[in-house]
């Protein structure tokens, strides 16, 4: 049938307008948009779409300019005074730049406007429950409260595995309300629904495990490689680790071999036993494998440095005798800490700003708190006696403890006058690794070959370089001597022949216990 020419032209404006409709869902042309820019020192000028914008424009978001990203490191590196704020950013930036990648290379996987805001926004909010001094907080506070409400048999309703990530998907839910309170279609503007918001909240929690069945409700299964972009649980190669490196090595002055840039023109999308991951190009392996070792080398010679340790392990014990929580009678002059995990509206006011807060009280019961934060301010620390590797596994800090304490109780000091006392000398235990405890992380990538770029397979033996370690973590033990009572008058002479002493006796522990030390 000839179509008579009105009819024609009627049916070519229908096809016109739905070719427009598809090529608008899938294309990422926010040209229309009115992106702001942002200079950072890191990835240069960002562009960020106005949603996104939006978000940090709320109290819950601009918190973040007040937490510390390296907590206590920031008082052994002076030039680490960044913050949450600006590393939200730059994943938000480097999430979109995977997208872009993806979606440029492969129109196949029909990446749409949708899945690329939500991985922006899902990058912008990753971090937005961390508490004050980042992971003092979630990795010490936290669990101390907890033990302490068990024994002194308080209600205690802090989760087992308390993470800030939990809290992250509370303060975005409570931003997306206020948000939504203001102009009810902030969202469906963008095109965004309710399943857009289940499926950011997702992935801010990471998409866990490798399971047979898709449990995601976010996104069907073929949108799974979606869920390794901001926090990659398969196999810790994500674009939250990528702006970290990069702006903390930048920050401590410390030199970053790894060059997240190349690894993004590298990633594609194939299909392993079913399911769509991403992965890499073979010739990129060892650009990986220097990814992990970066991360190690900052836990060693930063997150994990052996004053920064002993710092936060100071701000962390004020932070618990402030916490009005662990007390029956919850004291009106102590401070909200453990409990204020429950809501997003006391989370919102927990932030490094709690230090001063402590330290210009006048009250007694924040007495023991301020006396600490005193000791950091005056640099009055306790001091490191000595580190070894353990090379048993399954030492618990607790047998550790009881060998070191007989040690201790056995040794007897070249010199008369001093006596060692277990109680002054803790023991900490810290754990490296590349990542994935005792595994080496490069068995858990997927790499593809120039001839065969739809198929992508782990890399072999004989394909890596055999530099490698052969031990993928190792657990650090560390004294300290650390007086118990204040007795400020203990000089300096009769202190260092005590840490004399304690470095003697430690050593003949490592001999005892570790071989060498």
């Amino acid at each position: 049938h000839a179509f008579p020419e009105p009819e024609k032209q009627q049916l070519w404006e229908i096809i016109n307008d739905e070719l427009q409709d598809i090529l608008k869902k899938y294309s990422l042309d926010f040209s229309k948009e009115q992106m702001k820019i942002f200079n950072d020192p890191i990835h240069g000028h960002i562009a960020l779409h106005p949603l996104l914008v939006k978000i940090t424009d709320t109290p819950q978001f601009q918190r973040l300019r007040h937490i510390k990203q390296l907590g206590g490191t920031y008082l052994v590196y002076p030039g680490a005074s960044h913050n949450r704020f600006e590393h939200s950013l730059g994943v938000a930036y480097l999430a979109g730049c995977q997208v872009k990648t993806l979606h440029d290379n492969q129109p196949e996987l029909k990446i749409t406007k949708q899945d690329f805001l939500c991985v922006q926004i899902a990058g912008l909010c990753h971090d937005l429950g961390h508490g004050p001094f980042s992971h003092v907080f979630d990795g010490l506070v936290i669990p101390k409260a907890k033990k302490i409400k068990q024994i002194r048999g308080l209600p205690d309703d802090i989760p087992e595995k308390w993470e800030h990530e939990q809290m992250s998907v509370l303060m975005f839910d409570d931003i997306v309300k206020s948000l939504k309170a203001e102009n009810e279609n902030v969202l469906k503007e963008h095109g965004l629904d309710d399943k857009d918001v289940t499926f950011i909240k997702e992935l801010i929690e990471g998409a866990k495990d490798s399971v047979a069945e898709w449990k995601y409700e976010g996104r069907a299964e073929d949108k799974s490689f979606l869920y390794e972009i901001v926090a990659n649980k398969q196999n810790g190669i994500d674009v939250d680790k990528w702006d970290y490196f990069a702006r903390d090595c930048h920050h401590l002055g410390i030199r970053n071999s790894f060059d997240h840039q190349r690894l993004l023109k590298f990633a594609r999308v194939c299909k392993i036993n079913g399911r769509n991951h991403i992965c890499f190009r073979d010739k990129e392996a060892d650009n990986v494998y220097d990814m992990f070792r970066t991360r190690y080398t900052l836990h060693r010679q930063a997150y994990q440095h052996k004053i920064c340790n002993i710092i936060e392990e100071m701000f962390a014990e004020a932070l618990v005798l402030a916490d009005c929580d662990l007390h029956e009678e919850k004291p009106e002059d102590m401070l909200k800490i453990s409990e204020a995990i429950k809501t997003a509206e006391e989370y919102s006011k927990l932030t490094d700003e709690i230090f001063e807060q402590i330290s210009s009280s006048t009250v007694d019961n924040l007495k023991k708190s301020r006396n600490i934060l005193e000791k950091i301010v005056w640099r009055k620390l306790p001091k490191f006696v000595g580190e070894a590797r353990l090379t048993e596994k399954n030492k618990s800090k607790e047998d550790l403890t009881e060998t070191w304490k007989a040690t201790v109780q056995k040794y007897k000091p070249t010199d008369p006058t001093v006596s060692l006392n277990a109680e002054e000398l803790p023991v900490y235990v810290v754990d490296l690794d590349h990542g994935m405890k005792d595994k080496n992380p490069i068995e858990s990538v997927y790499f593809y070959s120039k001839r065969n770029p739809n198929q992508a397979s782990t890399i072999k033996e004989y394909q890596l370089s055999s530099f490698l370690p052969k031990k993928f973590n190792e657990e650090l033990v560390r004294v300290y001597y650390r007086r118990t009572d204040d007795q400020t008058a203990e000089d300096k002479m009769e202190e260092k022949k005590k840490v004399e002493e304690a470095e003697k006796c430690f050593q003949i522990w490592c001999t005892d216990n570790f071989g060498l030390p």
